[in-house]
């Protein structure tokens, strides 16, 4: 048996288990694995597994995996804690380039808070009651004036695996507005097919939703999520949002390791 460290992290309640793969030693294509190990019955527990891989020009690579096993797109709260993971591998300071699923992104780190630059948005469609963006991942964002009674995996799952968005899903955000400065956002991701304490590129399409549904005017919005308070800021320019930035905590829970 081959023994792997580990370690776990989350940000704001969206946990990973992250494992320092640059000598490549850990199995990926072991969708069976992966499963088991996000598992919270029966392995260590968590929303995603992330591996830590060398990258030929950039300081990592973050390989992403969801809870069912198989490879997911971006993960915001997986971004973070990877950059805050890093810093305690040594291999970064206070910034940071990194590849991810989606193309590079830029970080900073100070003591546990992660400020990570994402990807601009310069696509949307707005329905009558929705709105739907890729942040790195999709999002399908419905404004809700309550939404402590939503039934989220319930409801989540039948968007999230219907038309338009079929076979591949999507994610979907259920929002309620506090107030021009602050909203609140529940989450169902798909891949782990249940509601997350939060959700990192839900939280910043849901953000950037509340702009373009004239719900406020501001271009920094405090999110309420289950698990935690992030930030998210932005530049409006003509059709596109850039310079967009999700902020928050990423902390280490603990280190253990796992036989193969």
């Amino acid at each position: 048996m081959k023994k792997i460290s580990f370690y776990k992290y989350q940000g704001t309640g969206n946990d990973f288990v992250m494992i320092d793969d640059r000598n490549r030693q850990f199995p990926r294509t072991d969708h069976e694995l992966v499963a088991q190990l996000c598992n919270r019955r029966f392995g260590v527990g968590a929303d995603g597994l992330i591996l830590l891989s060398k990258h030929p020009t950039e300081d990592f690579e973050m390989i992403y995996f969801n809870a069912d096993g198989y490879l997911g797109s971006f993960c915001g709260n997986g971004g973070r804690c990877i950059v805050a993971f890093a810093k305690q591998l040594g291999i970064i300071q206070e910034q940071t380039q990194f590849m991810a699923a989606d193309g590079l992104h830029r970080a900073k780190i100070s003591n546990d808070q992660v400020s990570l630059h994402m990807n601009e948005v310069d696509h949307w469609k707005i329905e009558d009651d929705s709105i739907f963006m890729d942040t790195g991942s999709p999002h399908h964002v419905i404004f809700k004036d309550d939404i402590s009674s939503v039934d989220v995996a319930k409801d989540g799952s039948e968007i999230a695996h219907n038309e338009p968005y079929g076979a591949e899903g999507t994610n979907v955000n259920f929002v309620n507005i506090r107030s021009a400065h602050q909203i609140d956002v529940r989450t169902f991701e798909r891949g782990v097919e249940a509601e997350t304490l939060s959700c990192g590129t839900g939280v910043t399409a849901s953000a950037i939703a509340t702009f373009l549904a004239n719900k406020t005017t501001q271009t920094q919005l405090k999110v309420h999520t289950l698990g935690g308070v992030l930030e998210v800021d932005f530049n409006h320019q003509e059709s596109q949002f850039t310079d967009v930035i999700l902020r928050g905590p990423a902390q280490k829970v603990f280190f253990g390791t796992i036989e193969l």
